[in-house]
């Protein structure tokens, strides 16, 4: 096992880092390095796993631990590729006998390379276990996998020729299994693409040059996952997570997964598969041009889908277009590719809460949250978050490290501040205020808080959104962006989880989501979204046409924000004085806090109540307690149809000037659209 003490200048906890230093790859590998010491005193004996903390998982606890030592290879792997083993200082013998490679960046890298032999050895008492059908196992190859791939002197050379076949005999369990038809089959991909790199005909020479016996990888398989992933293809540089029948385009469809291995494939295997290479470089570039949509001036990126937990790997896209040397259209030079990854790292330093006490990654989000996670979450599944950290794989003359800087580009370049994504059925709007509309999306399995993750009506890179803590008060629904109906009197709450229909249509000159929805079978709510339109930058309209065949309560969500006073931390007060407060009345609510400005207004004939509420602790991914603007009201079984037309405020605190100017602007909401107020008068 490794000496800890071999590398006593660990740099600070992340939170700790200087965000005004992380500026060059030297500071990005201080980063990676200040998450990567604070895990080793978690390994087991034989440096196989990493435990983290005691809760579960829907798979086995051998599994659990494994993924933190896996996904953290994201990073040792990053950080060691474009380094050269030397002699240590003072030799030691390693489990056979010679003296392992030293690292003075990362002395303490031994311990992945012990865990990568004892892990892969049948016989061992570590045994990470061979593969089953559809065992979190696979996706752990992915990590493991790319450490061999880019740091081979590190994780293969150093192997006897029995210990490269144990690695090679445990990679190829996955072929041939049972596996999710989703971004899934990247992870068999990339395991069969470890083989055929290091043991296979892509090793230097044609894999002659050493004398060792080619091992030949399952290129059928391999073939055929690829096709599959490439069937998943819709457009504008956009792949769903899984066949036809639903839309589910989130994170993993970019960062997580599939845009950001299509990368890593077109730079290992670019040059035996060109066709295919030059396929994915044209994706990238068409998806890069609408992504970075997703992250504002600060830093920060758009709240929405599942796996948030997994926080700074949301940028990985742009760390993966510097290693697979990809340059990308106007204006997203490598100065601007570099400021989107650098920005987001920065504002995750700022989360001082994310850490547990012991340095390591917590599951939530900007602090430690049950709520907000999957039940594939496990202590160790935060470290994802490393898979940003590939860009240290290229050497300090690419040049997107020699690049300097820049700022958040103009998006008049690109077609202007809203933009309609035709394929993942969103509105991105990137105007004093970041955030999209959504209609279509949903989880194609049962998951926690699907319908928060995928079916509010606006996510937001400044107001995070919310989940459900319980289902039996309105303050416990995770209710920002929603529409939730009750038909127990306010017991229990529904909200839009599967849209029926979608469609996006243009009014006078707007783009507009249209969907319908049903959550009662004879409920029916049709809702339409308008973004913001010429010199209303802050608002955004909703349309609901409801019509019901029971008495129903509705209550109406715009976004929500932190809920606490500057001076003492207790809760927003009632009135506002000195940017501070909340304001509740017939038809409108409105709160202003440190971190901004959110309100709710009805512009509708309808009368609705308008109502600050307390929401329940730890359900946002941004505060742990939030306030919420609201408008409630009553429907009778009898009155059958009714419309009501929103309009949903928000400046963020980044806003320049927002103290100063939130109020007028609040008190001049936009006026209703002609073909809008055309429907008042049918309901």
């Amino acid at each position: 096992m490794a000496d800890t003490s071999l590398n006593p200048a660990s740099p600070p906890f992340f939170t700790a880092l200087d965000p005004s230093q992380l500026r060059s790859r030297s500071d990005f590998a201080q980063a990676c390095l200040s998450l990567l010491n604070p895990l080793l005193p978690f390994f087991s004996p034989h440096s196989t796993r990493l435990r983290l903390g005691a809760t579960g998982t829907r798979f086995d606890e051998s599994a659990a631990q494994l993924e933190g030592f896996s996904r953290s290879m994201w990073g040792v792997g990053s950080l060691l590729a474009c380094e050269t083993p030397t002699l240590a200082p003072t030799p030691t013998s390693d489990a056979n006998g010679g003296s392992p490679p030293h690292s003075d960046l990362f002395p303490c890298y031994a311990h992945w390379l012990e865990g990568l032999r004892n892990g892969t050895e049948p016989s061992h008492p570590e045994f990470w276990g061979w593969c089953e059908d559809s065992d979190q196992r696979m996706v752990e190859m992915c990590p493991l996998a790319w450490g061999l791939l880019v740091s081979p002197q590190w994780f293969w050379e150093p192997l006897t020729r029995e210990e490269r076949g144990n690695v090679v005999m445990w990679l190829g369990s996955v072929n041939r299994k049972g596996m999710p038809d989703t971004n899934w089959l990247w992870f068999r991909v990339m395991a069969n693409l470890a083989i055929w790199k290091c043991a296979g005909e892509g090793r230097p020479g044609g894999g002659t040059d050493d004398g060792e016996e080619v091992v030949q990888v399952d290129e059928e398989q391999m073939s055929r996952d690829l096709n599959r992933l490439e069937s998943f293809y819709r457009g504008q540089g956009w792949s769903n997570d899984g066949p036809e029948g639903y839309t589910q385009m989130d994170y993993y469809s970019g960062s997580f997964a599939i845009q950001l291995l299509q990368l890593i494939y077109v730079k290992i295997r670019g040059g035996v598969d060109p066709e295919r290479a030059e396929r994915y470089r044209g994706w990238a570039r068409e998806f890069a041009v609408g992504f970075v949509r997703y992250f504002d001036e600060q830093g920060r990126a758009i709240t929405f889908g599942r796996s948030l937990t997994y926080r700074f790997a949301m940028a990985g896209f742009w760390s993966a277009v510097a290693y697979a040397d990809l340059e990308l259209p106007a204006p997203l030079t490598w100065g601007v590719v570099k400021g989107l990854l650098l920005r987001n790292l920065r504002w995750w330093t700022m989360q001082k809460d994310m850490l547990t006490s012991q340095g390591t990654l917590s599951i939530g989000y900007s602090y430690p949250n049950q709520f907000l996670s999957e039940n594939y979450n496990s202590p160790g599944s935060p470290y994802w978050f490393m898979l940003s950290f590939v860009a240290l794989a290229c050497p300090e003359e690419h040049p997107f490290w020699q690049a300097e800087e820049e700022a958040y580009p103009q998006l008049d370049q690109l077609g202007g501040h809203v933009v309609v994504m035709k394929e993942p059925k969103q509105i991105l709007c990137n105007k004093g205020h970041t955030f999209l509309l959504s209609s279509g999306q949903q989880c194609h399995y049962p998951m926690r808080a699907a319908e928060s993750k995928y079916g509010k009506f606006a996510y937001s890179s400044a107001f995070g959104y919310g989940v459900p803590t319980g289902g039996y008060f309105v303050n416990a629904i995770g209710g920002d962006n929603m529409l939730a109906l009750s038909d127990d009197e306010g017991e229990t709450w529904k909200v839009r989880r599967v849209a029926l229909s979608v469609r996006i249509e243009e009014r006078e000159g707007l783009p507009v989501l249209i969907s319908e929805w049903k959550p009662w079978k004879d409920v029916l709510v049709e809702t339409t979204l308008v973004p913001p339109s010429a010199g209303y930058p802050n608002w955004h309209l909703r349309m609901h046409r409801i019509r019901t065949g029971r008495a129903l309560m509705l209550s109406e969500g715009g976004f929500a924000m932190a809920g606490e006073k500057r001076a003492d931390g207790r809760m927003l007060n009632i009135g506002i004085a000195e940017n501070e407060g909340r304001e509740q009345s017939d038809q409108e609510a409105v709160a202003v806090s440190i971190v901004g400005v959110v309100g709710i207004r009805e512009l509708g004939t309808r009368q609705r109540k308008g109502e600050v509420i307390d929401e329940d602790a730890n359900s946002n991914l941004l505060a742990s307690r939030t306030v919420l603007p609201t408008l409630t009201v009553s429907m009778d079984a009898a009155e059958e149809t009714a419309t009501f037309i929103t309009a949903i405020y928000a400046v963020p605190a980044s806003a320049s000037a927002w103290r100063s100017s939130w109020q007028e602007a609040w008190n001049q909401p936009p006026k209703v659209p002609e073909w809008l107020q055309a429907n008042l008068g049918t309901s």
